[in-house]
């Protein structure tokens, strides 16, 4: 499980991330909200956790909306001294999925995202999702149609489409292809071998390929 943090309060960020290591999680502390943005934008994590005021052009409410109006649905928890019903209200009204008011136990961080991975908070995620070619993928299944017809995948395929779909209107790279499907490093050449298997199911370049970068499927 990846998770990155946003906390410009140094040493809090540390403490967080040390003790979440600690406790068997991948853990990335940022403290700028630009650097946060590129991160997630470009790699998948599991779950952010995101201080509001930081240091950045975006405080963690603007941060979180640009990412919902990008399609990027990873659940994410709000760390932060405001405890004003305008700033929840706001703070929800963004997509997130929990707040933890400063200060706090490093027990209550812990069961907290213990309690919004087990329950995939993603809210903004729909349980169908349209795609282009009249194609939709159905999330709770995980499963891909074409109008009425299942489209047939392998384990490994359905993975793969998962995190095109996940990241859909963005550019999924090798890195990411195979810390997410495989968990270690797998040569670029049997990620476009596997993706290829894939794109000969589909049709009309439902996948592109980015040369070089990886591949991405339209909004």
């Amino acid at each position: 499980m990846k998770i990155l943090i946003l906390e410009d309060e140094k040493i809090l960020g540390i403490s967080m991330q040390e003790f979440l290591e600690d406790s068997g999680y991948e853990v990335v502390h940022f403290t700028n909200s630009g650097k946060a943005f590129d991160s997630i934008y470009y790699k998948a994590y599991d779950l952010l956790l995101l201080d509001v005021n930081v240091s950045g052009k975006q405080n963690g409410f603007e941060l979180l909306s640009s990412l919902r109006e990008l399609k990027i649905s990873t659940p994410a928890i709000f760390i932060t001294s405001l405890n004003n019903i305008e700033d929840l209200t706001q703070g929800y009204a963004c997509g997130c999925c929990d707040y933890i008011r400063k200060p706090f136990d490093l027990a209550e961080l812990k069961l907290r995202v213990e309690q919004v991975i087990k329950l995939h908070c993603f809210s903004s995620v729909e349980d169908i999702i349209e795609l282009a070619f009249n194609y939709r993928y159905e999330t709770k299944k995980m499963q891909l149609f074409l109008e009425d017809e299942k489209i047939a995948l392998s384990k490994t395929e359905t993975k793969l489409l998962e995190l095109l779909v996940k990241h859909r209107g963005s550019v999924v790279t090798y890195e990411m292809f195979w810390e997410e499907v495989w968990g270690e490093w797998v040569d670029p050449t049997n990620i476009r071998v596997q993706v290829g298997s894939l794109r000969k199911k589909l049709k009309n370049n439902f996948i592109k390929n980015v040369r070089g970068v990886g591949y991405s499927i339209d909004l």
